[in-house]
């Protein structure tokens, strides 16, 4: 694999990160509902020009509040998995053993730490936004797959945090300022996860055939897919969620409009940027050069 990663390297970098939730969530830190909390290149409220500016940026919080809870899900099933298949990697080796329960402790730590955004949503948006779920189950849905699948979607969740905030939002001042200083350290501590399943991934494969890599790699796909079918219900929540905190009835055209926009939006989200992510791509090419054609023409879907 290209990647030239060492456990100490990576270490060494984590320790140099010492936020902590209290930093960026609590008494006298307010998020500001005047402003939109993600980026547009996400969001994509603009194309639905049938709502005002106001309804725009309203529909843009309510993507906020999903993009939260939805990393309430993913880090949900990325905390056990990285326990389970860590215990096996840690004997004899310092650096490796310490850098992965630092990688366990962090993911602990931005469950906490999105949960406690979510609150202050829910506190100052005034009405009730659903999510999908429950959390649990879909986390079960997912770790029921082959471990080096899983590793592989953690994968593409880690590259697409680290292409969401460099790519958009790191020199975006029109986010809100609160909502962008969550995002911005939670980038800090994933870019040192993304090297970390990177090298889980490598110590994987050494123990998988080349016919458990290629299962690996349909299995990979399918939790992608069984992940877009619950963006497909996601935006029938935002709208529910848009029509309560608007009063905004849309008509046929535009609910099909918006159900268009949203979900395609919701697929490059979550799926075609960490799926088409140049770092990513690399590894799954060192695990087998013909997967990584397969997962190009597949993410067409999702971009």
């Amino acid at each position: 694999m290209a990647q030239c990663y060492t456990y100490r390297d990576v270490l060494a970098a984590s320790e140099r990160i010492t936020w902590q939730v209290e930093d960026l969530i609590g008494p006298g830190k307010t998020l500001d509902f005047g402003k939109p909390f993600v980026p547009e290149s996400l969001a994509r409220v603009d194309a639905l020009d049938f709502l005002t500016s106001d309804e725009q940026r309203i529909l843009n919080q309510i993507r906020g509040h999903a993009y939260l809870s939805m990393f309430i899900v993913v880090e949900g099933f990325i905390l056990p998995f990285v326990m389970d298949h860590s215990r096996c990697q840690i004997d004899g080796d310092d650096d490796r053993m310490r850098a992965l329960l630092r990688f366990a402790s962090e993911e602990a730590k931005h469950i906490h730490l999105f949960n406690r955004f979510r609150d202050c949503f829910e506190d100052g948006f005034g009405d009730y936004c659903d999510v999908i779920g429950p959390a649990d189950e879909i986390a079960q849905k997912v770790m029921s797959h082959h471990p080096l699948a899983v590793a592989l979607f953690v994968l593409h969740i880690e590259w697409m945090t680290q292409r969401h905030y460099l790519e958009s939002i790191k020199n975006n001042y029109a986010l809100d300022p609160l909502f962008r200083n969550l995002l911005r350290h939670h980038w800090m501590e994933e870019a040192q996860h993304a090297k970390l399943d990177t090298l889980m991934i490598e110590a994987m494969a050494t123990e998988c055939s080349g016919d458990e890599i290629d299962q690996a790699i349909d299995e990979y796909l399918e939790i992608a897919a069984f992940m877009d079918d619950g963006l497909a219900n996601q935006v029938e929540l935002d709208l529910d969620s848009f029509s309560r905190a608007t009063g905004r009835c849309l008509g046929a055209d535009e609910t099909d409009r918006f159900r268009q926009v949203q979900h395609q939006a919701n697929r490059w989200t979550y799926i075609g940027s960490g799926m088409t992510h140049r770092n990513f791509l690399v590894t799954v090419e060192g695990l087998c050069p013909a997967a990584r054609p397969r997962i190009e023409q597949a993410s067409a879907a999702y971009c």
